[in-house]
C-alpha cells in the first residue's frame, strides 16, 4: 500500500511556512533542502521540515494539503507546535 505525505516546511528563523504533499517525504526533503527544485522553497530558504501527516489514499491527502494551505498561519502554527513544541527539524 502507498503512503502519501502531507508535510509543512520552514526557513531557519521560522517566518515563511510551506505545505505539500508527496509519496516520499525523505527525496521531497532532501530536494528543498538541497534546492534541486527551482521557486517558492529555494527563494525563501525553506530547508526544515516542522510536521507531517501520512495516509494511504492520495485523494484525502490532496483534500488535507488544501485544507491545511487554506487555513490561517495561526492554525499552522498551531497544528505544529500541537505535535513539535520547539519547531524542531524533524527531518530523517
Amino acid at each position: 500500500m502507498k503512503s502519501y505525505y502531507v508535510y509543512i516546511m520552514t526557513n531557519k528563523n521560522n517566518t515563511v511556512l510551506y505545505t505539500g504533499i508527496t509519496n516520499d517525504l525523505q527525496r521531497r526533503v532532501y530536494e528543498h533542502k538541497n534546492k534541486i527544485i527551482k521557486g517558492f522553497t529555494s527563494k525563501y530558504n525553506i530547508d526544515k521540515l516542522v510536521y507531517y501527516e501520512v495516509t494511504n489514499d492520495i485523494n484525502s491527502g490532496i483534500k488535507r494539503e488544501k485544507q491545511i494551505k487554506a487555513g490561517s498561519r495561526k492554525k499552522k502554527v498551531e497544528l505544529i507546535e500541537k505535535e513539535n513544541k520547539n519547531w524542531d527539524d524533524i527531518s530523517f
